[in-house]
């Protein structure tokens, strides 16, 4: 019942447009301050991240499935867009994800996860896996696809290699 009346709310503020993300342009210091964005939160407080694979297209978010979300810039942490993130486990009530990109950086550790419907261009993406992110499950947008299961586990694997097993429980 709680499942299809959350589904039912997505629904309504969808048909409202209260969903509906304004494209972001640079203002001037003096301008009306912007609304509010939901935060992506590093998941740095509590260091065990409790990974799984439950994919299940319902509505709901799940590990193993690739998501829209807020995800801040990092070098400003009051800015930022709606990217595809993929959810890897769970940390209390929260979801911890990593943001998916389409710009492979030589510097930057990641991970192909190859293409997928999350991009409708279906360009190869690539996992941050040196970027943790705690997402409340109000804080997801939209469902984008499943991760399948062999590329979920090299994302976890590296996820290892970079955090460690302090970070990312077994």
């Amino acid at each position: 019942m709680l499942r299809w009346l959350r589904t039912l709310w997505r629904f309504v503020r969808s048909l409202l447009g209260l969903d509906a993300q304004p494209k972001r342009k640079k203002l001037a210091p003096t301008s009306a301050p912007r609304r509010a964005q939901p935060k992506a939160k590093k998941a740095a407080d509590d260091p065990r991240v409790h990974v799984r694979y439950a994919p299940s297209i319902d509505g709901d978010p799940d590990p193993g499935e690739v998501v829209w979300a807020w995800v801040p810039f990092e070098d400003d942490p009051s800015r930022g867009k709606d990217r595809p993130v993929l959810i890897v486990g769970i940390r209390g009530n929260s979801l911890v994800a990593i943001p998916l990109t389409s710009k492979q950086k030589d510097r930057a550790p990641q991970v192909s996860v190859g293409e997928g419907a999350w991009d409708r261009e279906r360009r190869t993406s690539y996992a941050r896996v040196d970027r943790l992110l705690e997402l409340s499950p109000a804080d997801v947008r939209r469902e984008g696809a499943i991760m399948p299961r062999d590329r979920f586990d090299a994302v976890v694997r590296a996820l290892r290699e970079w955090h460690g097993d302090a970070v990312i429980a077994r």
